[in-house]
């Protein structure tokens, strides 16, 4: 749906350097794809989203401080939904904000529904 631009993710500077640190773990290059193929595809992700800007910090908002890059750049974006298989540490504050915390599965239903 991004590709087809049907959707465009959020992307900040903070969110964007989180995810290419943790795409070039070596845990995460086990698979088929390398480091320079995960850079990759951070970077096409940057193209096709929308720049956020953060002008101020929200924190501490989560229990871990590595996904309060995800809800920032969704409350700065005026966000409908964070997307994630972490729904359980999102939830709450997610809601506090006024964005849903969807698991994918979820997301494309409700997406599908609109």
């Amino acid at each position: 749906m991004v590709l087809d631009g049907e959707l465009r993710p959020l992307v900040s500077v903070p969110l964007v350097l989180e995810y290419e640190a943790v795409l070039t773990r070596p845990e995460h290059l086990a698979g088929s794809l390398d480091a320079q193929a995960n850079v990759d595809i951070v970077r096409a992700f940057c193209r096709m989203g929308e720049p956020v800007h953060i002008s101020h910090r929200l924190r501490p908002q989560l229990v871990d401080p590595d996904d309060e890059f995800v809800l920032e750049a969704a409350y700065h974006g005026k966000a409908e939904m964070i997307v994630t298989l972490n729904t359980r540490d999102f939830l709450i504050a997610a809601r506090r904000f006024g964005i849903a915390a969807l698991r994918p599965g979820e997301a494309l239903e409700r997406i599908r529904r609109q």
